[in-house]
């Protein structure tokens, strides 16, 4: 290829570069008026927070770009949208954009899947040409760590301490192995703690009412089936989410069941059951006000 043509593939891949820097500054404002996520997770981190229970080769496959959240090593370099935050990466950035621009195959990234998103190994900068390019996914050798709390690509940074203690849940109840279509998730910390609570009282009602000893796996079970979700079925009836923005079904169970042992002492030890609750609760509590409807409003309209 002649001087002139590498100049002029140069000059493009420079402002290739430039424009990228100036959408990461303008994804970082968007980001926080949208109190979306802008960092790139760390794996290490999400290593250390999330109980990996074992590992297994995928092998290559075409992976979506949106849903890698996190890098091994290059987390600081580029943000959630792999845009570059630093000039410090311009030069390797630049090759891959005019290998790129020569139609040269450039082998597959590494990739870690960890639940429903994906970290990069190697092939962070062949990772973001590829978004500021438009492209929708990339070829990828994927190795998955098997965990089993659920996440997802909106996954923030703050979150990791409430997965973690979701991880602490399912390893003490095995809940996620006799019911594995659970999915229990709060969206501040201290919320697994109360449900522990919850179920060693409901094993002592158990055996107060059999006569006998009640296992951890038996009382576990019947408080998922006939405490926890007859409470989500009600929420779910009465649309009680749609009056809790940013709120999940777990924290509203919390809330609901403490409403509900309120309802039973002032009615002199009758359980007005979960229905009845959630009704009560919604009346007293569930009544939007301007404030809340106006963050509500802004939200869609920053959306």
């Amino acid at each position: 290829m002649s001087d002139q043509n590498n100049t002029f593939l140069t000059s493009l891949a420079r402002a290739h570069f430039e424009d990228a820097r100036r959408r990461e500054w303008f994804s970082a404002l968007r980001d926080a008026l949208r109190h979306a996520p802008h960092e790139l997770l760390a794996l290490e981190e999400v290593r250390n927070r999330l109980q990996i229970r074992g590992q297994r080769h995928i092998g290559l496959c075409t992976v979506p770009l949106d849903h890698i959240i996190g890098s091994e090593g290059r987390y600081g370099d580029f943000d959630r949208h792999f845009l570059p935050r630093s000039d410090h990466v311009r030069d390797r950035w630049m090759n891959v954009d005019m290998a790129n621009q020569r139609y040269i195959d450039l082998p597959p990234v590494d990739l870690y899947k960890i639940g429903d998103v994906y970290f990069v190994r190697d092939g962070n900068h062949r990772v973001s040409v590829a978004r500021r390019q438009g492209q929708t996914d990339i070829d990828a050798n994927v190795d998955e760590l098997l965990i089993d709390v659920p996440i997802d690509a909106s996954l923030r940074l703050d979150e990791l301490p409430i997965k973690e203690e979701y991880a602490d849940f399912l390893d003490w109840t095995q809940l996620h192995l006799v019911r594995p279509q659970q999915r229990i998730e709060f969206s501040e910390q201290g919320g697994y703690l109360e449900l522990i609570r919850h179920i060693n009282a409901h094993r002592y009602f158990m055996g107060q009412e059999s006569g006998q000893p009640v296992t951890s796996t038996d009382a576990i079970i019947s408080w998922y089936d006939d405490v926890y979700m007859p409470v989500i079925a009600a929420i779910r009836a009465h649309d009680v989410l749609r009056r809790f923005p940013g709120r999940t079904e777990a924290d509203l169970y919390r809330w609901i069941m403490e409403h509900r042992w309120y309802m039973l002492e002032a009615a002199d030890g009758t359980d007005p059951g979960p229905d009845q609750a959630v009704q009560h609760f919604l009346v007293q509590y569930g009544t939007p006000n301007w404030f809340s409807q106006l963050g509500r409003r802004i939200g869609e309209l920053l959306r």
